[in-house]
């Protein structure tokens, strides 16, 4: 939608430009806007007094685009609620792209207010101008361009407001981009808001499962061998225990669904932390295969599970909240786009209490055998491993933090390892699973939960996104990076390409040693930074106050070795 205006008169006036910047934000703030992230910039002066102004806004301004833009996608991440992000015109917009990617494709609702010069200043070679109309092409649910504040046109001011915050936050989540152009003078008198228009509600609920959708769910749970994937997107994991506790089926828990807790929490339900160790050994993925697949959310990260359920060939019913289906191997046949509470808690009162079967103890004795192996084998170890360092770290964290894993090696080691426990919210970039932005997020997810906040990451990583350590130590978190540092990128020793190289090529490529001193970097943001060589001492540096970096330095070839040896060591534990 425009707006249109005016070039001269009252209707373009500093003062209708600050009155139009304010009513949008009071209209925000009354839909359950708490935060706004800020890049300097001179063009977005209206909207940033605006959203400086307004007491309920918690402002955090970032020196750079895309750091603040990824602080922007970690509020929403942790809290569901759209963040403001705004930055002004020209280039500034574009750092912002790939935050708006991820949160595309991650369902994570964003307000995207980019600054624009006036239609004046268009294609004439004026200064930070460029063409932002559709800037971010088809990864947005809406673009709006607001043009000019018009006096004339103030009816419809909550409107856009409203348009712009429903499209982040309805039935398909994501990001919006509003698109403000503002003639100098940018600064002016707020006058009188228009009225508050309380006829217009904001559908923020998921649609509801059809009734043959449902009948079809409900014939299918009837299978003896069926097995529950939990992924993210699940928000009460009370209901995905009480259908599976009636089912007698597993519930393979990603880290990041809610649903790896402890055996009292998930109150009668089996539930399955090693999944993708215990499906590495080929005796007991056959034994193990199900004749149904029920999965809620998003898929698990681990591709040995995936490939697992893809070669499975059992009928497959996906539940999501959100329209998109993420299915890269086509085995999902039915995909229901429902409230998953409410869809559980029907299906649950369908189910009669099923007798323990053969088949749920089946997965009790793998899980048991394989957790009791790697407990072996991390207890063996004095010297912190990478997978020590994941699993050290979800257990050492307290009850109501929250744990930010990066891609690549982290969020597969926690995946992997990681142990049942109650009390841990586990968040990740996994909607495109880049490394970008990864600190920034973590900082946004901090500032919104106001708990204390780990953050895992790599030092590729860290490196990509050291930017969001800009004045950290200022902001009101408690926030602790754990840093695995390989001097490198150590996932691509597991690809193929490290055998198929050589040496020299191989690390030119994908081994990208850095040689930076992370100590001088944590110094140069004034950041306490300590390292841990043993579980001991990094469970200590956990336990401190404040934010801080705590490094763990590894070795890349000595990583796969790590990992070889708890697979290995769960494949005899199968085996006997």
């Amino acid at each position: 939608m425009r707006i249109d205006a005016t070039i001269e008169g009252m209707a373009s006036s500093p003062a209708t430009t600050a009155t139009f910047c304010a009513t949008l934000v009071d209209e925000w703030v009354r839909l359950g806007v708490v935060h706004a992230v800020v890049a300097p910039g001179s063009r977005s002066t209206p909207m940033a007094v605006a959203l400086a102004s307004h007491p309920q806004v918690l402002l955090h301004v970032f020196h750079d685009e895309r750091s603040a833009s990824f602080a922007a996608l970690g509020i929403g991440l942790q809290s569901g609620i759209p963040a403001v992000l705004l930055c002004t015109s020209g280039t500034a917009a574009a750092n912002f792209f790939g935050a708006v990617i991820e949160s595309h494709h991650a369902n994570v609702p964003l307000l995207v207010c980019t600054a624009d010069r006036p239609p004046e200043l268009q294609g004439v070679g004026a200064p930070q101008t460029i063409n932002q109309t559709h800037l971010y092409g088809s990864f947005v649910r809406k673009f709006i361009d607001a043009g000019i504040a018009d006096s004339a046109k103030q009816s419809k001011w909550r409107s856009v407001a409203r348009e712009a915050f429903a499209s982040t936050v309805g039935v398909h989540r994501g990001p919006c981009h509003v698109n403000l152009a503002f003639r100098e003078p940018l600064v002016g008198e707020v006058g009188q808001l228009p009225p508050i228009d309380t006829h217009s509600p904001v559908r923020m609920s998921a649609d509801t499962a059809t009734a043959s959708e449902r009948k079809k769910l409900s014939l299918a749970l009837r299978a003896e061998q069926g097995v529950i994937i939990a992924g993210n997107g699940i928000d009460q994991p009370r209901f995905v225990f009480e259908l599976a506790a009636k089912l007698q089926w597993p519930v393979i828990a990603d880290s990041r669904s809610m649903c790896r807790v402890d055996s009292d929490t998930a109150k009668g339900a089996v539930v399955i932390s090693c999944a993708d160790v215990m499906l590495r050994h080929p005796q007991t993925a056959e034994r193990l295969t199900p004749k149904f697949v029920l999965r809620i959310g998003d898929p698990p990260v681990s591709k040995v599970v995936n490939q697992w359920l893809a070669r499975s060939g059992a009928e497959q019913i996906a539940i999501t909240p959100q329209p998109t289906l993420i299915d890269p191997d086509k085995v999902v046949s039915t995909h229901i786009v429902s409230s998953i509470n409410e869809l559980l808690i029907e299906m649950s009162r369908g189910e009669a209490q099923r007798a323990t079967t053969a088949w749920i103890d089946h997965w009790v004795k793998a899980e048991s055998a394989s957790r009791q192996a790697l407990d072996a084998t991390f207890a063996q170890q004095i010297q912190l491993s990478e997978p020590l360092v994941a699993t050290t770290v979800v257990d050492a964290l307290p009850n109501g933090a929250h744990l930010v894993l990066s891609s690549s090696m982290p969020v597969r080691d926690v995946e992997w390892f990681g142990a049942p426990r109650t009390g841990l919210r586990v968040l990740s970039n996994r909607g495109v699973n880049g490394i970008d932005g990864v600190v920034s997020t973590a900082v946004g997810v901090a500032l919104a939960s106001g708990v204390p906040t780990t953050l895992l990451i790599g030092d590729i990583a860290l490196l990509h996104d050291s930017n969001g350590l800009l004045n950290l130590i200022d902001r009101t978190v408690d926030l602790k990076i754990v840093l695995v540092d390989n001097e490198g990128g150590g996932i691509f020793s597991f690809l193929p390409q490290a055998q198929e190289l050589s040496g020299n090529q191989f690390e030119q490529l994908f081994g990208t040693p850095h040689h930076v001193d992370f100590a001088s970097l944590a110094g140069a943001h004034r950041i306490p930074f300590s390292a841990a060589t043993t579980a001991p001492e990094l469970r200590e540096s956990l336990s401190a106050s404040g934010t801080r970096m705590i490094a763990v330095r590894t070795d890349r070839t000595q990583n796969v070795s790590d990992h070889n040896e708890l697979y290995q060591a769960v494949s005899n534990a199968l085996n006997s």
